[in-house]
């Protein structure tokens, strides 16, 4: 059976992306690229400084990150690039040893996530709670903030009004058109102002120069020994951990932003990827950018891979084609771009007062706690890791007071049976082996389990305590009740945990 032209011709639009089959998002994804890129460019430098690198480094590293990422990773839309969270991790290993270690380690970081990616690590992220997830946004806006202060104090007064224009006309200019970006309208108008009227405020060429070629790939200027990969592995792993955390943090937010799911799995793989590529092209490493994220999907309203591509493709010709233009871009309009951007993200409904009320005080305390780690240690990875042990501490010491033990006796005195309801786990077994009547009790002791589920070996081994106690004074336990999995773990572990 032949396929009409015609039909031919529409399987293969279903299955060209998006941005080929509509105009509007070609549009979309083509002008959010590009102010991705202008936003790119100052923050890269930034973090080349933090790393103690040429700036070069840090902008090859955002360019072979993002393109690279736009192919193999999990999470359209995202954009990965050189960070300050793998500055800051790798920063003392290139001060101590060299960029050539630095480069070595940016490799084995990603030979690292790719291993860990294959072996699930993303799924651990369900173990996040919502409480967490809030306060990671809350801090990331927060931290973005920060970030801007440097460039508003010990400027020229001009540098205010600057900052004030612009983020009025990313909040005017929507009402007016949203054909065009209002963060790219803002840097262009604030641009062409400050050099036509020859205003003398911090510009982008300050942060450092830009570069004139593209990178040449290579391998790391270390000698390939067993020593050099006992320097390199901890801040490897370091990075590794730390990217993961921030990549797979910011791929989530986007899947809320976005209402659609992306593979987790893939990101965590494509992460790898992306720095090993960076790695033999002499970059920093990266990972999610949340930042440049936000501006790429919640501001420009980008939704496919064609906008990450051409942040990173954009990113490299702004630098070598239009390098003087774009040092001549006073700083004021990106710090008003990235204001903007830490406005849109913080979460102000959960900090109203009506929200406050009704949410749990331990939820309340995880996000608060969240923050507060995240803001006074400026690594996002780290308030994630605290937030969510807080979370489960709560959570277990509250589920512990679930599990309650009541005592019916016979009527004729000669058995006595305990009903324990609850989970039975590390928390609240341990003080269930003090609920019973161990010398007042009748021979005969029946605990029904029915309505209780044992989840650990603690459980098991309180269980065995309470029938040693009984049996030390010559009565006999019977338990019943255990639902299949409870009746499992029982069987397999009763008598083979306290030494004989």
């Amino acid at each position: 059976m032949q396929t009409s032209p015609l039909t031919a011709a529409v399987r293969l639009r279903g299955l060209r992306p998006d941005w080929l089959n509509n105009p509007k998002v070609w549009r979309t994804e083509v002008l959010a690229g590009l102010v991705v890129a202008l936003a790119l460019i100052p923050e890269a430098i930034s973090f080349s400084i933090i790393a103690g690198v040429d700036p070069k480094i840090g902008l090859f590293a955002s360019f072979t990150m993002a393109v690279t990422i736009s192919i193999v990773g999990g999470r359209r839309a995202m954009i990965s690039a050189a960070t300050g969270a793998v500055a800051l991790v790798i920063g003392p290993l290139n001060r101590e040893h060299g960029l050539g270690y630095l480069v070595a380690a940016v490799i084995l970081a990603g030979v690292i996530q790719i291993a860990l990616g294959a072996l699930g690590v993303a799924k651990l992220m369900r173990f996040v709670p919502r409480s967490v997830m809030i306060g990671f946004v809350n801090a990331l806006a927060i931290l973005i903030f920060m970030a801007q202060v440097p460039e508003m104090t010990h400027v020229p007064w001009a540098v205010y009004p600057l900052i004030a224009a612009g983020l009025a006309l990313m909040v005017f200019f929507p009402k007016v058109t949203t054909v065009i970006p209002a963060p790219l309208v803002s840097i262009v108008i604030l641009t062409v102002i400050t050099l036509a009227a020859g205003i003398a405020v911090p510009t982008v060429g300050d942060k450092g120069d830009l570069p004139s070629s593209l990178p040449v790939p290579g391998l790391p200027d270390v000698p390939f020994t067993m020593d050099t990969l006992t320097v390199i592995a901890p801040y490897a792993l370091a990075m590794a951990l730390v990217g993961l955390m921030e990549s797979l943090m910011t791929a989530k937010l986007v899947d809320d932003i976005t209402d659609t799911h992306s593979s987790k799995t893939r990101e965590s793989i494509g992460q790898g990827v992306a720095n090993i590529v960076t790695g033999f092209f002499g970059g920093m490493g990266g990972c999610a950018m949340i930042g440049q994220t936000m501006i790429n999907v919640k501001v420009s309203g980008a939704r496919t891979r064609l906008s990450t591509f051409l942040a990173g493709a954009f990113l490299m010709v702004l630098c070598i084609v239009f390098g003087p233009i774009v040092s001549d871009i006073p700083m004021a309009a990106l710090v008003a771009v990235m204001v903007m951007v830490s406005f849109a993200t913080f979460d102000w409904h959960s900090i109203a007062p009506k929200t406050l009320k009704r949410m749990p005080l331990g939820e309340i305390a995880v996000m608060v706690i969240t923050v507060a780690c995240v803001v006074a240690t400026s690594n996002l990875a780290i308030g994630v890791v605290v937030g969510s042990i807080t979370a489960m501490v709560i959570f277990a010491k509250r589920v512990a007071h679930f599990a309650n033990v009541t005592a019916h006796t016979a009527p004729d005195g000669g058995s006595v049976v305990y009903s324990v309801t609850g989970e039975l786990f590390f928390a609240s077994s341990n003080d269930l082996v003090g609920q019973f009547d161990y010398a007042g009790d009748p021979d005969k002791v029946v605990i029904d389990l029915t309505d209780a589920h044992i989840w650990d070996a603690s459980s098991v081994a309180a269980l065995d305590a309470i029938e040693t106690k009984y049996k030390q004074r010559g009565k006999t336990v019977e338990i019943i009740g255990l639902n299949t999995p409870s009746a499992d773990i029982h069987d397999k572990l009763s008598g083979e945990l306290t030494s004989h």
